[in-house]
């Protein structure tokens, strides 16, 4: 190996050493403690967000639902009198 080599190792080590210390530092973690308090607020938003429209969706799901009977019965109903008016002209 020439001193180039052995030289350009020693500076990414020493560079490497400084990088894990300054990662490691109070100041760092207290970043990371910010950065992490963020991204659990912007999930607690989310999922509050997802809440509202699940509800909203269930109450749209019943509505369709109910929507979907009072036409079954209206249907029975006109089916019923349709079998009448037929019995009463034969």
């Amino acid at each position: 190996m020439d001193m180039k080599g052995i030289g350009v190792f020693a500076l990414g080590t020493l560079f490497g050493l400084e990088g894990i210390r300054l990662l490691s530092s109070k100041d760092a973690k207290k970043v990371y403690a910010h950065c992490t308090a963020g991204v659990l607020r912007a999930k607690d938003a989310v999922l509050d967000q997802v809440t509202v429209l699940q509800e909203n969706c269930n109450d749209i799901y019943e509505e369709a639902k109910a929507i979907n009977r009072e036409i079954a019965e209206k249907e029975k109903e006109n089916e019923v009198s349709d079998t009448v008016s037929e019995a009463a002209e034969a």
